[in-house]
């Protein structure tokens, strides 16, 4: 049999199910991370199941999201979980090291192996030829202490990249031409494969910004072959000893192909407020902006960077626009302050931060009121940035660093002439902000460190017969994570804490729902399609879980969000005809009788609204194995159980 190249690392690590669409399969995980703001509760649940030491070949806990500290919260998780990394077998990233993706691609990732985060940019490993997939924290921690990952077994979509790039098309412009053409919701349930005459042309560096953003399409992964680019990455590296090569076969069948020819695209931005929202720079027009960001897990390489800089050297940013530049890691910082590249970006006006997410998960560098930002991260949700009426749109670093020098969006095209910049035969390598953990002998003197803030996981229970609550809130298409648990500087700190962190649920499209929740004791949500989009973070499932959302019922769901419902045991439940979302009306009182008996038994499951006085039918698209879950009040109770 044929196989892709994503299907060949799937057999060589399934040990259940098989390679058939659609069916359940369980994955051997070879390597794990977390980052902060997620990785507490990963950690907590990690110590409830009672294993030692992980059992996976590499984990490491990364810390990049929570870096600002304005009270004793984040500094109490760092403590926490670099002591559980250190008990535990885990490497741990201290804060300043670089944000967790762009790291473990330069120092941990191998191809051909698998890799699951808690974060849901994890995939930007596929740009070495790993399958690396994002996942909740709860996954995560199952797969540490050595069980499976649990997938639907996704189909194969190949994108050939054909064509001669023009200059200062990035690939950021790549990614968002594959936006534009398959929306968020065009990879959902699939595997993207990259390949094609150009890929050879596309440093790891530009692969990962791809497979980075492939995120927003939805897609359970993306992929690119290990060829010698991908050895000369290593090599330069030091690590040219986990190179292999991986390709398909070259008469793999896909359930999808689509050609883009690379000579026909030019510099592109997404507008506000969503990833697929794709105009060319020239059809948006030279809009005046106020912002200009740099960084992120999607552009904040070596070679990113190193662009930026040769079109600021010498200049001075917009006297109008405050220009904010991350660098993604250490190295990468150490690089440019050593070649001189640091001190042309500081010249030119530029705000240097620090190797960490900063203003991509909000944490710090909101834009004034209604203030036009133009950022080189991967998200641009409502709200986002911390400025409720803020206006992102998502760029590449060339239209970023030509827009701050002018004042408004600038095509980089009209720069003139596009310096080459190759990556160094050798990077600078210096891993003395990873430490190592204790050996399994003096890892049992090693205290576990808790502040005030680290609450508990929260309750789960048995799933009940029936369900009987009011639909506590309606929302409608597309709603993110963001939306369900946003993030910022004002909430991040409170990742650790459920109880607090439950006062901002759906605070972007309701600010009484939390209150609502709390006065009636229990709650079902009615949304759209896509509902959940975006993040991993599983506290869009453990908040509502604390503050007693029972089932959600949707037109469709987004992959991770749904498996985190089933581990938090909330029913995800979707409406067998999307019309009958129509009838239902916030406040109504919804009953799904014998739920416990039709989950059980796979049958149908119907809703009675008793409020219009009628009914529905309703579907649980999951698995026999996550049926026994919501059986059992979710994934640590069944685990458990097993034991």
């Amino acid at each position: 049999m044929s196989l892709t190249l994503a299907q060949k690392i799937i057999k060589s690590h399934i040990v259940s199910g098989e390679l058939i669409v659609g069916n359940e399969i369980g994955l051997k995980i070879d390597q794990t991370l977390t980052q902060d703001a997620t990785g507490t509760m990963a950690y907590l649940e990690f110590e409830a199941m009672g294993v030692p030491r992980v059992k996976t070949e590499r984990s490491v806990a990364y810390i990049d999201h929570n870096t600002l500290q304005t009270g004793f919260e984040n500094a109490d998780d760092h403590r926490y979980i670099q002591s559980v990394a250190k008990k535990h077998g885990i490497y741990f990233s201290r804060p300043g090291n670089g944000i967790c993706h762009q790291v473990h691609l330069e120092r941990f990732g191998i191809p051909g192996k698998t890799l699951i985060g808690s974060d849901s940019h994890t995939p930007t490993g596929g740009g070495i030829g790993m399958l690396a997939i994002g996942a909740g924290g709860l996954d995560v921690a199952v797969a540490m202490g050595g069980g499976p990952y649990y997938i639907t077994m996704p189909k194969m979509l190949r994108i050939n990249l054909i064509g001669e790039r023009s200059p200062w098309v990035s690939a950021k412009d790549i990614i968002l031409e594959v936006l534009r053409i398959l929306t968020v919701k065009g990879g959902v349930g699939k595997i993207v494969e990259y390949g094609g005459s150009s890929v050879a042309t596309l440093t790891v560096p530009e692969r990962a910004t791809i497979t980075n953003m492939g995120a927003e399409l939805g897609a359970t992964t993306s992929i690119f072959p290990s060829d010698k680019v991908t050895f000369e990455f290593l090599k330069a590296q030091g690590r040219e000893n986990d190179w292999v090569e991986l390709k398909p076969d070259e008469d793999a069948q896909y359930d999808e192909v689509i050609d883009i020819d690379l000579s026909k695209l030019v510099p592109m931005a997404a507008c506000p407020h969503s990833p697929d929202a794709v105009k060319t720079v020239d059809e948006i027009g030279k809009i005046k902006i106020d912002q200009v960001c740099i960084g992120s897990c999607t552009n904040s390489s070596y070679l990113d960077l190193m662009r930026v800089a040769s079109i600021l050297k010498g200049k001075t940013v917009n006297p109008d626009v405050s220009l904010s530049i991350a660098p993604g890691s250490k190295q990468v910082y150490n690089m440019l302050a050593q070649n001189g590249a640091l001190a042309d970006l500081i010249a030119a006006g530029a705000r240097i931060l620090e190797c960490a997410c900063g203003p991509c998960i909000g944490m710090g560098q909101s834009p004034n009121s209604a203030g036009i930002s133009l950022r080189t991260f991967n998200r641009n949700f409502e709200g986002r940035s911390g400025t409720a009426d803020g206006q992102i749109y998502l760029v590449s670093p060339e239209t970023a660093s030509a827009s701050a020098i002018t004042g408004v969006l600038t095509n980089p095209q009209t720069l003139g002439f596009e310096a080459p910049i190759s990556l160094p035969e050798h990077f600078l390598i210096n891993d003395n902000m990873i430490l190592p953990p204790a050996s399994e002998e003096d890892a049992k003197d090693v205290k576990i460190l808790r502040g005030p803030n680290i609450k508990e996981f929260p309750v789960t229970t048995a799933l009940p017969q029936s369900i009987s609550a009011k639909a506590l809130l309606k929302v409608g298409d597309n709603i993110t994570t963001d939306h369900i648990m946003p993030a910022g500087a004002k909430i991040l700190p409170y990742r650790s804490n459920i109880p607090y962190l439950s006062n901002f649920c759906f605070a972007v499209c309701d600010k009484e729902f939390p209150a609502r929740c709390k006065a009636e004791g229990k709650a079902i949500i009615i949304g759209g399609t896509n509902y959940g989009q975006g993040s991993s973070r599983e506290h869009a499932a453990l908040v509502p879980l604390y503050l007693g959302v029972k089932a959600v019922i949707v037109k469709s769901f987004a992959r991770i969000h749904c498996a985190n419902l089933v581990n938090a045991g909330i029913v995800p439940l979707v409406f067998k005809n999307e019309k009958d979302y129509d009838g239902i009306d916030q406040m109504d009182e919804l009953e799904l009788l014998n739920i416990h008996s039709a989950i059980e038994n796979g049958s149908k499951i119907i809703v009675n609204n008793k409020t219009k006085g009628n009914s529905f039918e309703t579907e649980a698209v999951i698995s026999d194995r996550q049926r026994k879950m919501i059986l059992a009040g979710g994934l640590l109770n069944y685990t458990k159980e097993q034991n």
